[in-house]
């Protein structure tokens, strides 16, 4: 009998020790696919992507290929001027404008462009200006309004405006600033012109720009960063301001289209204020990005000769919109008050005159 019931107990161990290890084995089966799809869904958001430093478009210590000579990747312009540590392109007096262009026009797809910069002077707030622009253009070494550049210009530029001209645009229209329309100075924000585009100097380029965030660039002790990413005609611009080495999201955009062939340039402009503008870096990625055939024939299709913005009507609307004045909520809300009072009132004469007209049948 103590047999018995130990070739049963041998069997039920068997058993389980069999169950136990199937269910180890699923376990285990289960932790690996979980750690298949979570690799898999990184690879999608990242797009299985890489990226490589472009030299010939990028400009860096000791700027070497920095020059007039037509062996040079770099060309200055204006008032710019080159130091062992940074390239000035205006210095902090007053009505300067400078630009540093790539002379060799860029076919990538698919690229990163990070800028290290610098913007300090003696002036205190609000009395510095007016910023720089980091530019992907048809147009190159062209002088101009727009932070030194020309107006209605042919592709991106990404603006750090450090003076806020639209408070005097605002006085003048006899309008104030609200909670949701007011800006903290300096501002990044992003435009794209197709040539025809003039950039609202008085207001900012507020009625163009695809979005943008404020960013206190000035006079910091630790370095500044700028990040315009453009891949699968996707605009995303990151700030790192604050010394920590964290990128901080500025504006993401959809269906923004850049032809390729265009020029990368940076370029600064002083007025009755003034600020030196320094560009320590301009470091160009290549992104390698793993498209679908399909992908592939439709941007094969569709070729873009022309910048444009999916959509602009409607961002543009959403991000114009004003909100009211304290005063014009109250008076909204006010004769909104009399109205609903007067339909009462109204309802109320109605109502008797008919109730009394109703009496009168049944006499």
């Amino acid at each position: 009998m103590a047999t018995v019931d130990r070739n049963t107990r041998f069997c039920c161990d068997s058993s389980f020790l069999h169950r136990r290890n199937i269910m180890s084995f699923k376990s285990f089966f289960m932790f690996m696919l979980l750690l298949f799809t979570i690799d898999r869904c990184l690879s999608e958001d990242d797009h299985e992507m890489e990226e490589f430093l472009k030299r010939e478009y990028s400009l860096s210590k000791p700027y070497q290929g920095v020059g007039s000579s037509g062996s040079s990747h770099w060309e200055l312009m204006g008032d710019a001027m080159v130091t062992t540590d940074y390239i000035r392109l205006t210095p902090d007096m007053q009505s300067r404008q400078g630009a540093v262009w790539s002379r060799i026009p860029c076919n990538l797809k698919d690229w990163e462009m990070q800028v290290h910069f610098k913007i300090h002077g003696q002036g205190k707030k609000n009395l510095n200006g007016d910023g720089l622009a980091i530019w992907f253009t048809k147009e190159r070494m062209q002088k101009g309004p727009v932070f030194g550049n020309m107006d209605n210009f042919t592709g991106l530029g990404v603006f750090v405006d450090t003076y806020p001209n639209e408070e005097k645009y605002i006085e003048a229209q006899k309008k104030r600033y609200t909670p949701r329309t007011q800006r903290i100075f300096p501002f990044v924000l992003a435009m794209v012109g197709n040539g025809s585009i003039s950039y609202d100097h008085e207001r900012d380029g507020r009625p163009t720009e695809l979005g943008g965030c404020n960013a206190m660039v000035r006079n910091l002790k630790h370095d500044s960063f700028l990040f315009i990413r453009y891949i699968r005609r996707r605009l995303t611009v990151m700030i790192d301001i604050d010394g920590q080495h964290e990128w901080r999201d500025c504006l993401d955009i959809p269906g923004v289209r850049l032809p390729q062939g265009y020029y990368f340039g940076a370029t600064a402009v002083t007025g009755d204020l003034s600020d030196n503008h320094d560009i320590i870096s301009l470091k160009l990625y290549q992104l390698t990005v793993i498209r679908s055939r399909k992908e592939e024939e439709e941007e094969e299709e569709e070729e873009i000769t022309i910048p444009s913005v999916d959509n602009l009507d409607l961002l543009r609307s959403g991000q114009n919109e004003e909100g009211m004045s304290g005063i014009a909520i109250f008076f909204t809300v006010l004769f909104s008050l009399l109205g609903c009072i007067f339909l009462v009132v109204i309802g109320l004469v109605v109502f008797s005159h008919w109730n009394e007209n109703r009496r009168k049948r049944f006499y």
